[in-house]
């Protein structure tokens, strides 16, 4: 498939980079002999174990066993994945990174276009910012004056000004060569299907624009200076812009510190950036949506720690609710999640300016743990004396608790529960285990047509669509999950049987499945990193990489077992299809111009002798 970066490109990266240089910009270094070391930058120590060959090109740390190449490093240390951090390495030698199916003519025109998207964002950034300074500019530079705002802190967050002409990004663009279709298309016109008229979409607004965790401009906010409505105006959904991905100020907060480990999310763009005034650089905000579990993904790849900001009145208390039942599948161990309420009235812009930094700090380092907001949540209006009400309380926990990935915090909250309500541990543990899974519910343990027990959450709320309801995230179906297990750790392709016709299901994860197997069998993609290199930029990739920002359930240690399990099920699966339904489906495989094995051509032989005799 198109999209995969060539193994002879990374070599050749990795032969002209050095590891040590590309270590010592982010960790102190001393030579030692041949080698260098110095503190671990992945574990806590006070004595060195952590070492860089120059001759081998290598790192390693005794004391916690991080070890790889300068691209290994890049992906662990900054939080990249394998593309990202390829580009990076190449940036530095001034090269541009080859794509295999680069002489695809779709692969190339997807490419341009992706190109084009990025240069016509970055020059309407350029715009705004030029606009600012401008006489036309004068009362967006008070209204950012009045808001105490310093001319580093508008540099730093390219914050711009749209001029309330209706036609000034048009015609500047224009001038440039771009069409007005793709400025449509990337949200900077506004086509009105009735009268037919194109004009600007921002008008007489300050801009913030916003930015990918590499720094690309790929859309847009606007606040209002005068009366008009919206107050906020974001760009639409485009061909590089998802409002459930991407965070404002994420990259300005790893721009301030490269080594963050809390974010803060808040509201607005705003608040982002009064906190940054105020030395406060760690703040991200959402885009006009609830917090999504590809936000909490992204945010986690950077930092261990993620504080919740919300107003202290209902409506806070419900986005609480919302932002704790998104991030209670992603708490794997290591994870924090806290909860901060701010006083009524009050806003992190405000609060801020009122208190000062430190008392802001201290807020956020007093905000309440995922834990406790858990059971505050569930008390809330009960009467716990009775034992109706605490029935109903404990219900409310165990259904939560029943979203967290199996570790220690797990373990804990199922220790507290019983502590509070006086109900025996293994009570709780006994009525989870039941619940488990909806699809074992009056099924026979017997069933051996059964699929293993579900290890996959109840489905948790998610971006609330267009519409204002929230919608549910489903469970993965079954293909996925042990599609997932392949993602996560391709070393399992190893307990594999030699045929794939395990994996004869005719849904788009079962071909995308076989195709993983093939190339993990193949003993080229080892590393997940590199698996999502190669589908990249392709729908497939996109499946994957989903698959791979959920954390499996299952423990690692387990999930051999697991993909063990899958496999014989789809196997007791197979054998019980009739002969016209495997027939069928083997027969529509081949008509899709999908290879089939020696062994599946065979089978299909039979079959069709089979159904004629």
């Amino acid at each position: 498939m198109a999209g995969q970066i060539p193994q002879r490109f990374i070599d050749d990266l990795l032969a002209r980079t050095d590891v040590v240089e590309i270590v010592g910009e982010r960790v102190k270094l001393k030579r030692a002999g041949r080698n260098h070391s110095g503190l671990c930058p992945f574990h806590q120590e006070k004595s060195p174990s952590f070492t860089v060959s120059a001759d081998k090109q290598f790192y390693h740390c005794f004391g916690c066993g991080a070890h790889g190449n300068a691209l290994r490093f890049l992906m662990e240390y900054d939080r990249l994945r394998f593309p990202e951090a390829v580009e990076h390495l190449a940036a530095r030698l001034g090269l541009e990174v080859p794509r295999e199916g680069d002489d695809d003519p779709h692969q190339q025109a997807r490419e341009r276009k992706r190109k084009e998207g990025v240069n016509l964002l970055e020059l309407a950034a350029s715009f705004f910012r030029e606009r600012l300074k401008m006489p036309e500019g004068e009362a967006a530079r008070a209204y950012l004056d009045k808001r105490g705002l310093s001319p580093e802190v508008v540099r730093d967050f390219g914050i711009g000004f749209a001029p309330a002409q209706w036609e000034a990004m048009r015609r500047h663009l224009g001038e440039r060569g771009i069409s007005e279709a793709v400025q449509i298309e990337y949200g900077l016109l506004v086509h009105r299907e009735d009268s037919g008229r194109t004009y600007d979409r921002f008008r007489d607004r300050v801009m913030f624009p916003i930015r990918d965790i590499r720094g690309r401009t790929v859309a847009f906010g606007g606040r209002v200076l005068g009366d008009a409505k919206p107050k906020y105006l974001n760009s639409p959904e485009t061909p590089v812009f998802h409002k459930g991905r991407e965070l404002y100020g994420l990259y300005e907060a790893r721009q301030a510190n490269a080594r963050l480990d809390r974010v803060v999310i808040v509201e607005g763009y705003m608040d982002v950036v009064a906190l940054a005034q105020f030395g406060i650089r760690n703040a991200v905000a959402t885009l006009g949506t609830a917090t999504t579990e590809d936000h909490l993904s992204r945010l986690f790849r950077v930092v261990d720690e993620v504080v919740f900001c919300f107003d202290g009145d209902r409506a806070g208390r419900q986005a609480a609710d919302r932002a704790l039942r998104t991030a209670l599948p992603m708490m794997i161990d290591g994870r924090q999640a806290r909860f901060l309420f701010l006083p009524e009235g009050e806003d992190p812009d405000t609060l801020v300016r009122r208190e000062g930094a430190d008392a802001f700090e201290d807020r956020v380092t007093c905000a309440s743990p995922l834990s406790e907001f858990l059971f505050e949540l569930a008390a809330q209006g009960r009467d716990l004396a009775r034992i109706e009400e605490r029935e109903r309380y404990a219900s409310q926990v165990l259904e939560a608790i029943g979203l967290l990935p199996e570790g220690m915090l797990k373990s804990l909250l199922l220790t507290e529960l019983s502590r509070r309500t006086g109900v025996d541990q293994s009570s709780f543990e006994s009525l989870m285990a039941r619940h488990a899974s909806p699809e074992s519910a009056g099924r026979s343990v017997s069933d051996e047509s059964a699929p293993p027990p579900m290890v996959e959450a109840a489905p948790v709320v998610g971006e609330a669509p267009r519409g204002g309801a929230p919608a549910a995230r489903g469970t993965l179906g079954l293909m996925a999950r042990a599609l997932q297990l392949l993602v996560h750790e391709p070393g399992l392709v190893e307990r594999l049987p030699d045929n794939d016709d395990w994996c004869s299901h005719e849904d788009g994860d079962a071909r995308l499945c076989r195709e993983v197997v093939r190339l993990l069998k193949a003993g080229r993609y080892r590393s997940a990193q590199v698996l999502l290199a190669h589908f990249h930029g392709t729908p497939e990739g996109e499946r994957l990489a989903e698959l791979a920002r959920r954390e499996p359930l299952v423990p690692k240690g387990l999930r051999g077992t697991e993909l063990d399990n899958w496999v014989a099920y789809f196997q007791r699966h197979r054998r019980q299809r009739s002969p016209q339904e495997e027939y069928d489906a083997l027969l529509a495989r081949s008509r899709t111009g999908e290879r089939l094995s020696q062994q599946e051509r065979q089978r299909l032989n039979e079959l069709l002798m089979e159904l004629k005799g």
